[in-house]
């Protein structure tokens, strides 16, 4: 006999129009079903299935469901932390794209890891995210929770662009680049690590500030404390600049806006694969020690 499952009510996000899901997602909705589990998806997913029912939207989905199931890459997984981590619904990511330091678990573990995590033998870790305020003055115009990063940057023909960090209270420093990285731990082996960042365990209690090819070569990237108030003011020509949050939504800023950026109250319960270190993801994801 079975002992029964952990979580009732299972939701599936899938990465868009991927080739592969038709080979993966009816076999997978048969074997959640199966084992008692109520089993809702979102549109991408349905797209996958000959005769499919209701289709949800992501945020119907994480009112519903205990637990995602994200089928994709690491882009399909942080849309799928911005409905899940308001909700503390923890996340069980397979990797169906390339890269993918976050989705950890290959396809061929896909149901060696529904069984762990079914019956409550799964590892979790939880991930710290960042809280993004846009001000103009003294409004606060978006608030934002990220699992990656923010990014400051301009668009492919505009002119470098000025910013002033402050910290605590503390002005830093004045910078003249093609933008300016703000980084979780998680985020640190994104796009802070293409410019230049360091890479930052999830355990670590920091968050990495990397500017984007800054016209000062002694202008490096800076880890502070999470507990840390870090503003960033867009000063002196401000065209075609914009803020983007988790490569996932964009915000064009104007001269003399600011970015109050601290610990966000929320963070993400990410499922792992309880027998591969996060270095061992490191070494298989970046090819150390190849030749």
């Amino acid at each position: 006999m079975q002992p029964a499952p952990l979580f009732k009510t299972i939701g599936v996000i899938s990465r868009p129009r991927r080739a592969n899901l038709s080979a993966v997602v009816p076999q997978l909705l048969q074997w959640l079903e199966t084992r008692g589990l109520r089993v809702i998806y979102d549109e991408e997913t349905a797209s996958a299935l000959r005769t499919p029912t209701k289709a949800f939207t992501r945020e119907e989905l994480a009112d519903q469901a205990q637990i995602l199931l994200v089928l994709g890459g690491d882009g399909t997984l942080l849309a799928a932390a911005r409905v899940a981590a308001p909700r503390c619904i923890p996340i069980l990511p397979i990797n169906m794209g390339s890269l993918g330091f976050l989705t950890s678990f290959t396809v061929e573990e896909l149901y060696p890891a529904l069984e762990e995590t079914l019956a409550g033998r799964s590892s979790m870790s939880e991930r710290v995210m960042l809280q993004v305020e846009h001000l103009r003055g003294e409004t606060v115009l978006d608030r934002q929770h990220v699992l990656n990063d923010a990014v400051v940057n301009k668009s492919a023909l505009a002119r470098m662009i000025e910013l002033e960090l402050s910290i605590d209270g503390d002005f830093v420093c004045r910078y003249r680049a093609d933008g300016l990285v703000l980084a979780t731990p998680t985020g640190s082996t994104a796009y802070s690590l293409s410019a230049g960042g360091p890479i930052v365990h999830p355990a670590v209690e920091a968050f990495v500030i990397t500017p984007i090819c800054p016209h000062t070569l002694t202008d490096r990237p800076v880890v502070v404390r999470d507990s840390s108030s870090i503003e960033v003011k867009l000063a002196g020509n401000a065209e075609s600049v914009f803020l983007t949050l988790d490569g996932q939504k964009g915000i064009p800023m104007q001269s003399e806006d600011r970015l109050r950026l601290r610990r966000s109250p929320q963070c993400l319960k990410l499922i792992q694969p309880p027998k591969k270190s996060y270095f061992e993801i490191l070494r298989n994801k970046l090819k150390w020690g190849e030749v």
